[in-house]
Order: structure tokens, then sequence, then C-alpha cells
């Protein structure tokens, strides 16, 4: 378990912390889907929508996109946030 800071993405807060399996090389700009992680169904409808231009990106994942498919630098942490994600066996 990782905690983070409000307003931070959690792929920054991955990164931050040294988790395996996010590598987020474009440093969150939404241009490399190296970010991809699997949102736990519970957590999915607490989400914001997902974009128009996430949804492009994450046809361009490593590993397949699944219906819980997010890219985690669009994933803003609030104040109360508690979300659960995994991330595929690759991001490259």
């Amino acid at each position: 378990m990782v905690e983070g800071s409000a307003g931070d993405s959690v792929m920054e807060t991955a990164v931050r912390h040294g988790v395996p399996g996010i590598v987020g090389e474009c440093g969150g700009s939404l241009s490399c889907a190296t970010c991809h992680v699997f949102v736990d169904d519970a957590d999915l409808a607490g989400l914001a929508p997902m974009s128009e231009m996430e949804d492009e990106m994450l046809y361009g994942t490593a590993v397949d996109r699944r219906e819980n498919s997010r890219l985690s630098c669009q994933l803003k942490l609030g104040p109360d946030t508690d979300l659960h994600v995994t991330t595929p066996r690759t991001q490259v």
C-alpha cells in the first residue's frame, strides 16, 4: 500500500515510491501509455470519466486493455481517495 498526496496522480505517487510496473516515460503528459493500470472493479464508479485522449492512448498499451484499464497519470488523488490498482505484466 502506498499513500499519496491530494492533487497528485497515481502515476506520480507510484514513481515517487518506486512502485514496480509503472514506467511513466512521458512524465504524465498523456503521450506514452507506460502507466497503464487495472483499477479494482469496486473503485471504478468513483473515478472521473475517461477522456477521449486517454481512451485512444489505451489502444497503444503493451498489454491489451480491459474494461477496467486506465492510465494512472490521469487518475488524480483527492483528500479521501482510496484507490486500488494493479499493473500489467509489462509496460513496454
